[in-house]
């Protein structure tokens, strides 16, 4: 089988590539595949994370294994992330700069006998020199709550503490 995939940088242009690629892949292929299509050495740090149908982040998929029971990018299929419920992953590559992208299954497929995989099939937009910046806003509400929780907690009074 062949996964097609739309792959858009997260910012204010649409900026996309289009990656068709073999289901019995791992998520490390699939990150070259990404990286190679928008430009990019893949010599940085990357994750997938999992997410849902809102793109809210989920769990981490790392490059390289940094942590007991969390398993890499090169260990997972990706028919095995990818099934009838999860359609979606966010990829980040370069954790300074921060190139984020939101990947989507769109289409599954039978390969082409003619065709090397992974495929660039489309690319529209041209990534710019520098990753797009972030707002990180957060909301005026939360931010109250946590301020409350810690003014419970006596947070606030820092003069009995053993360090300066």
């Amino acid at each position: 089988m062949i996964y097609r995939f739309r792959i858009i940088l997260d910012a204010k242009e649409d900026i996309l590539r289009d990656i068709e690629i073999e289901a019995s892949a791992t998520l490390e292929d699939f990150h070259y595949a990404i990286a190679q299509a928008f430009g990019f050495a893949g010599s940085e740090m990357a994750s997938f994370y999992r997410t849902n149908e809102a793109w809210e982040q989920g769990e981490e998929i790392p490059l390289l294994d940094m942590d007991e029971g969390i398993v890499p990018m090169g260990q997972e299929q990706i028919d095995s992330i990818f099934t009838a419920e999860n359609h979606h992953l966010i990829y980040v590559y370069d954790f300074l700069a921060l190139w984020t992208f939101f990947v989507e299954l769109i289409e599954v497929g039978e390969p082409e006998i003619t065709t090397l995989y992974p495929n660039l099939i489309f690319a529209q937009g041209e990534v710019p020199e520098e990753a797009p910046q972030k707002d990180f806003v957060a909301d005026e509400s939360t931010l109250e709550n946590e301020m409350d929780e810690e003014e419970e907690e006596g947070l606030e009074d820092y003069n009995d503490a053993d360090f300066y």
